[in-house]
């Protein structure tokens, strides 16, 4: 099994959600997170003032999948989410050791 964590605009959310629905993929979190990299931020006007926003609003995906679905998730995620410009986000792959579901007790594959 596979953990797969995307950093995504936010925008684009219901897209991967609906990409990820088409593969048999219906099992998510979604979190709303703040960060940045090559970005690094922008500056903004507020009352005549300029600031600089360094940390952008983004949407961390976490979601577990079998190992013979990742490439398929991976291709569903990149191909949503890209808008081509910078800041479109990163994907994460790790390695899921065990999966309980807390209200029947079942394990790993059958607990997805």
């Amino acid at each position: 099994m596979k953990k797969v964590e995307a950093i995504i605009k936010p925008f684009k959310l219901d897209d991967v959600r609906e990409a990820l629905s088409i593969i048999d993929i219906s099992g998510m979190t979604a979190i709303e997170v703040k960060g940045f990299g090559r970005q690094k931020g922008h500056t903004e006007l507020y009352r005549g003032a300029e600031y600089v926003v360094d940390f952008l609003p983004k949407v961390k995906l976490e979601v577990i999948v079998q190992a013979d679905q990742l490439d398929a998730c991976i291709e569903a995620i990149t191909n949503a989410a890209r808008t081509g410009k910078i800041g479109d986000g990163k994907i994460f792959v790790s390695d899921v050791e065990k999966v309980v579901r807390i209200r029947t007790g079942e394990e790993d594959e059958t607990a997805i």
